[in-house]
């Protein structure tokens, strides 16, 4: 690292030049992985990108997620259109193209109209508790959960049951997971 000294005569570190070389040739890469997955897509519109992740040491995670699910055909179809098209003597990269798991987060409309009808736990941004119900309506901005509780009676003793459907947008969800029921 060289030093380099700022106008109030503090030193601070400066990258060298070959980093700045191969954080722009990373950069690169992950354009042109996102180029063949954006063309592969193009041809499988019941597929869609949920993240794209390439490390320093460039091992490529493709994760897609499908309307009718993801086949091991689909993620295979995948892999072949990305590594078939990238240059092995210009990128040594690893590769990895999996579906989304059930232990995987909600984070598109899209995955998140394929589970209608199923029960869903959310993690609300200002808040620690999480909330569960059936997921009931989805649109560009928000879902729809139906909440069933029970709560004391307005007037007598015991308690009700109660059915309330809750709009919530996506910009107030931290986190949202399918529940699993056996």
């Amino acid at each position: 690292m060289q030093k380099i000294y700022g106008k109030n005569g503090k030193a601070f570190a400066r990258m060298p030049f070959f980093v700045n070389i191969f954080r722009d040739d990373i950069m690169d890469f992950k354009t042109e992985v996102n180029r063949l997955i954006g063309e592969f897509l193009e041809t499988r519109p019941d597929l869609f990108l949920v993240d794209l992740k390439i490390s320093a040491a460039s091992d490529v995670t493709v994760i897609l997620d499908g309307d009718s699910g993801v086949t091991l055909q689909d993620c295979l179809d995948a892999s072949r259109a990305i590594e078939f098209n990238m240059d092995r003597e210009e990128h040594d990269f690893s590769l990895q193209v999996m579906s989304a798991g059930l232990s995987e987060p909600l984070e598109s409309p899209r995955q998140f109209k394929k589970n209608i009808g199923r029960s869903i736990e959310v993690l609300l941004n200002n808040e620690t508790e999480k909330i569960e119900g059936e997921l009931v309506n989805v649109d560009e901005e928000k879902i729809v959960l139906r909440l069933e509780y029970r709560r004391p009676k307005l007037i007598g003793k015991g308690k009700e049951d109660v059915v309330e459907d809750k709009e919530i947008p996506y910009s107030e969800i931290k986190k949202a997971l399918v529940v699993i029921k056996f």
